[in-house]
């Protein structure tokens, strides 16, 4: 039988906490999603002043990023240098700011971040990912 790690609502509380502060250490407005391995959501947390459209597209960049094990800019990245062809994948959000959780080779889920620019999307979810690996 297979055995696999789980993130939990303690767990994803602890990497939203750090990507909350990394948000506020740079006076970011941010929507923050974190998703477990079947791309449910599992926290979500909309800063105040946040246009509502964050919280769909936060939620999206982590289902991207669980999805194809990779952070979402890798696949942003690729249509830019010009595989448009992967603008086709279904599921696939193209825009930086979601990135796995990965625990001993497993995903665990992701987090996504949508509020600011995608690069500054992507440090807050950094953060969050660090959070992961510290605890």
């Amino acid at each position: 039988m297979l055995q696999k790690f789980a993130i939990g609502l303690e767990d994803a509380r602890r990497i939203a906490a750090a990507a909350h502060q990394k948000a506020l250490e740079n006076e970011w407005k941010v929507v923050i999603a974190v998703v477990d391995d079947g791309g449910h959501l599992v926290y979500l947390e909309r800063m105040d002043h946040v246009q509502l459209g964050s919280v769909t597209v936060a939620i999206e960049k982590a289902k991207t990023a669980l999805l194809f094990k990779r952070p979402s800019a890798a696949i942003e990245s690729a249509i830019a240098g010009g595989r448009t062809v992967m603008l086709n994948l279904p599921g696939a959000t193209p825009i930086e700011g979601g990135l796995p959780l990965m625990h001993e080779g497993q995903c665990l889920g992701a987090i996504g971040i949508s509020g600011v620019q995608s690069n500054q999307d992507g440090i807050i979810a950094a953060a969050g990912v660090e959070a992961l690996t510290a605890g």
